[in-house]
């Protein structure tokens, strides 16, 4: 009896311990995933800020906050995270007419930039993610796709 019940205890210490570890792999897995989904949003980041230098600074400008009365702001901006549907029609293909960000009326004219919809995935992640904004769902290249003129 007294060498059965310390075996007993060791046999269940360690099926315990066989258990934890198992678990501990799953939840690795899944932070795993988690930082995998982060890399593939941060390489969009990357990419997006490139397009922004190169087609969006000179009117939106480096600090996002556009030209009071031409150009509106996309730091801070109730157009992109209200509209975003419209938001990524306007990258895609441009905008014309008169809209209303942040409570002030623009009515200017945004030419089609000739982005692939990659392109128009990657500068919205960076827009909707530079300086005060921050969104939890990234703009997909299926959903870029599934905007239509």
């Amino acid at each position: 009896m007294r060498i059965v019940f310390p075996l007993l205890i060791f046999s269940l210490l360690t099926g315990c311990k066989t258990d934890k570890k198992e678990e501990k792999e799953e939840i690795k897995l899944s932070a795993n995933q988690v930082t995998e989904a982060k890399d593939t949003q941060s390489e969009s980041y990357k990419r997006g800020k490139e397009v922004y230098a190169d087609f969006c600074v000179v009117c939106h400008l480096p600090n996002g906050k556009g030209i009071p009365g031409s150009f509106p702001p996309l730091d801070g901006s109730n157009w992109l995270t209200e509209k975003r549907k419209e938001s990524i029609h306007a990258v895609k293909y441009g905008l014309q007419g008169s809209i209303k960000v942040n409570g002030e009326e623009y009515s200017n004219v945004m030419t089609p930039l000739g982005l692939s919809d990659q392109e128009v995935a990657d500068v919205l992640n960076y827009a909707m993610n530079s300086w005060s904004n921050k969104i939890e769902q990234p703009v997909t290249l299926e959903e870029v796709q599934g905007v239509t003129k």
